[in-house]
């Protein structure tokens, strides 16, 4: 029995220390879990030590709050607040609404001082801090003015607080002022306001303020300056200041921290500065994963792509397992690389690791697979992903459009909405193109309409896609309807550029393109190339001369582009001796500038010159395609170089390349001029493609020299389907029926052009009065003409 009493006795002392309160308090502090909180919450009431035990029932409190659990916590709170007569437990619950992440801390703030408890100095940090997470402004401004009345103002605490609250409510200029009026700064109100700054985007008063910050404050930047810093320097490319700072961290030994050196490798690598990246990230002694992401991020975006591949071989070697940061930044490299099979492989490296299915790899993923021409993988990455993003679905439009699947980049528009997720900007710029490369006029109004609804078409992207789309679907006025109610940059100009040059509109080209330059916007390549292509169109060889001077001065005409685009202008003008004299003078020169000269001097009839060239261009081992055999057969039919021409024919089946409509259209052309009417029928009738208006075009004119009505008839009758409303075609086949005498086929075919209502288009010309062209037809006036400087102009 005094054994048993004794036993008793022992276990309720063991047990007394086990739960004792400087125990329990230790046991709170570690915040195993809310199912461990609430056993040591149970077993402090077992022990009759709540409520009394203010310090206790704080801990407990934060305990469940770091938990989620805040009504648990403002239940306790309610037992044990009775016994306390300082706000040390108010202001434990309003710091624990802010660990749970919940409002009502500015609630407990109020009760507490209506009942009169009076707030200290640890209060106002815990309620600025419930005002700057609810972004609660006015509240703030109150509790600052209390916190003065109080006596608060001068504690660095309570400064620093504010400090903080006033950088994160976007009160920069109150930040300030507290800052310049407290009488004691520590190191944490001088990092605090370098980070307001900072999220500001205040950045030179961030280098300002770290370089007072070292001269005068007292103390030494440590490793959270330095953080808050070098991002600034990084944002505005100041390699010497962030030099200058890396010298500060090796002197004062910070530069064994990785946070610090990550902050290095991100500055070095914006700046484009891959030496010091390098060297940063070869003295750092201590790695994370952050590391090797930052330093392949920062190779990326600098175009070092194999640095960034022998980064991430290197991170592979060390052991490190990638993460999804990792292998979706690296991914695009790849792509850059062309290195796809790698790119496999890396795609099986995520399978393996269970990454597959995480959103940024699949969407990058899906973009390498489009990159690479192989879309089904690409289809099979996006359809295999659960959680698909609005990115997930942009990468998909691309890959379908960027392979030629035009439709099924509009369905996949239209099915992206139905599953719930709204097209933005970068939907329709990727869907736009797809519509114009197949003429796809309706689908691309349907997206114009959803755009306008959803508030892109405003965008510049969206805008230019849609001026870029009406453009190539032949809708000029509505491309140029986009372009006048849109923000405009120098592609806006330049689509409309190019596509008034194509077209008999070629003035209003050449008025865009002096409008882009009183707007102050700079004119490039694609510009000139489009200025060109109206000057050659026009016949506007002065205009044109002004332009390649002004190229000439700019440097603009080593471009190969540009001087391919001053070849066809001059030849266009029929000043083939100026653009043999750019030819001569390229010093690189491409297949189409070669195609350019041969078919320049064809039309001119120096045949013998063309197939020089030609011959030449085989002989320099320069690539040349199907556009350089229409030029040399162009070349023949114009010279009636009739062996010749069927030759070069041969070799091109020979070569593997097929016939196209404009090589079968040279060769009907050039066995007409040469009599071999029959010929020219028996070639149409057993090409593999229909002929096109060229082919039965070349046909009709050489039935015209030859007088074969037969064959005159059967071509027309075709030429009157594909091109109803040329009125040449009308007018050719009727003269001849008049020249033979068959009156009544010749009116008929007068009163079929009148049915379909074909006008004959009058014939135009142009005049170029100071720096305008006037175009006119017969019996038109020119307005405001001044004759006296018409005449200057033409003398």
């Amino acid at each position: 029995m005094n054994h048993t009493k004794s036993h008793i006795s022992a276990l309720r002392t063991r047990l007394s220390t086990i739960f004792s309160p400087k125990f329990i308090h230790s046991l709170s502090q570690t915040h195993l879990s809310l199912h461990h909180t609430k056993q040591t919450h149970a077993s402090t009431l077992l022990h009759a030590q709540l409520p009394h035990n203010i310090s206790l029932s704080a801990s407990l409190i934060l305990g469940y709050a770091s938990h989620g659990d805040p009504t648990s916590a403002r239940l306790l709170f309610q037992q044990t607040v009775p016994h306390c007569t300082t706000a040390f437990l108010w202001n434990t619950l309003i710091r624990g609404y802010s660990i749970a992440g919940v409002g009502g801390g500015l609630e407990v703030y109020n009760q507490m001082v209506r009942i009169g408890v009076r707030p200290d100095d640890h209060t106002f940090p815990f309620v600025l801090k419930a005002c700057a997470d609810g972004c609660e402004v006015r509240k703030g401004q109150e509790v600052h003015g209390s916190s003065v009345k109080l006596g608060f103002e001068f504690d660095v605490f309570v400064g620093n607080t504010l400090l903080w609250f006033y950088g994160n409510c976007w009160g920069l200029r109150d930040a300030e002022r507290v800052f310049d009026e407290m009488p004691e700064k520590d190191l944490v109100s001088w990092n605090t306001m370098l980070g307001v700054f900072s999220v500001n985007g205040c950045w030179a008063e961030v280098l300002d303020l770290f370089r007072e910050m070292k001269l005068r404050s007292g103390f030494k930047p440590n490793a959270v300056s330095i953080v808050s810093v070098l991002p600034v320097c990084a944002d505005v490319e100041d390699q010497v200041t962030a030099g200058k700072i890396h010298g500060y961290i090796v002197k004062v030994g910070l530069d064994f921290q990785v946070t610090v050196g990550n902050a290095l490798l991100d500055v070095y690598g914006k700046c484009g500065n891959v030496d010091a990246l390098k060297q940063a990230f070869g003295e750092m002694v201590v790695r994370n994963l952050v590391t090797w992401n930052a330093v392949i991020t920062s190779f990326g975006s600098k175009g070092h792509y194999r640095d960034a591949l022998d980064v991430f071989r290197l991170m592979i070697d060390e052991g490190l397992k990638p993460n999804s940061i990792t292998i979706s930044s690296f991914l695009p490299m790849l792509v850059e690389l062309e290195f796809f099979k790698a790119g496999r492989e890396v795609h099986g490296f995520s399978i393996r690791t269970g990454l597959e299915t995480d959103t940024f790899i699949a969407n990058s993923l899906i973009d390498m697979y489009a990159k690479s021409g192989r879309s089904t993988e690409a289809s099979n990455v996006f359809y295999k992903l659960d959680s698909k993003n609005v990115v997930s679905w942009n990468a998909m439009v691309a890959n379908v459009a960027q392979n030629k699947l035009e439709l099924a980049a509009v369905r996949l528009v239209r099915q992206m909405q139905d599953y719930g997720v709204l097209p933005n900007s970068v939907t329709f710029t990727n869907v736009l193109p797809a519509c114009s490369r197949i003429g796809l006029v309706r689908p691309g109004k349907e997206i114009h309409a959803r755009s306008i609804r959803m508030g892109c078409a405003l965008d510049l992207f969206v805008s230019n896609a849609l001026t870029d789309m009406y453009v190539k679907s032949g809708h000029l006025k509505l491309a140029r309807n986009v372009f006048n109610i849109s923000l405009r940059d120098e592609v806006s100009y330049n689509i409309l550029i190019l596509g008034y040059s194509q077209t008999s509109d070629c003035l209003e080209s050449l008025s865009l393109f002096s409008e882009m330059q009183l707007m102050g916007l700079k004119q490039d390549n694609v510009s000139f190339m489009g200025a060109l292509s109206a000057c050659a169109n026009l016949i506007a060889i002065k205009q044109g001369k002004e332009i390649h001077g002004f190229l000439l001065r700019k440097l603009f005409h080593i471009h190969l582009f540009v001087c391919n685009s001053l070849l066809d202008f001059y030849i266009k003008c029929g000043r083939i001796d100026l653009g043999r004299n750019i030819f001569d003078r390229m010093i690189n020169k491409d297949v189409a500038s070669w195609n350019a000269m041969i078919m320049g001097y064809g039309m001119l009839g120096e045949v013998d010159t063309a197939i020089d060239l030609f011959e030449n261009m085989r002989k320099d081992d320069v690539e040349y395609d199907s556009v350089s055999f229409i030029a040399v057969l162009s070349a023949c039919s114009h010279g009636g170089l009739l062996e010749k021409g069927r030759k070069y024919f041969d070799e091109l089946k020979a070569r593997g390349i097929e016939p196209t409509q404009m090589h079968c259209a040279c060769m009907v052309d050039l066995l007409g001029r040469a009599g071999l009417m029959e010929e020219a029928a028996e070639l149409i009738k057993g090409l593999p493609i229909v002929p096109d208006a060229n082919i039965w075009g070349a046909l009709l004119g050489a039935c015209r020299i030859y007088g074969n009505l037969e064959l005159a008839t059967w071509a027309a009758e075709h030429l009157f389907e594909l091109k109803p409303e040329h009125s040449g075609y009308y007018t050719l086949l009727s003269n001849m029926y008049a020249e033979t005498g068959r009156w009544d086929d010749a009116k008929r075919i007068r009163e079929l052009m009148k049915s379909r209502k074909v006008k004959k288009s009058p014939g135009c010309s142009w005049v170029q009065i100071g720096d305008q062209a006037h175009a006119f037809v017969v019996g038109e006036k020119i307005e405001g003409l001044d004759l006296g400087l018409w005449l200057a102009e033409s003398g």
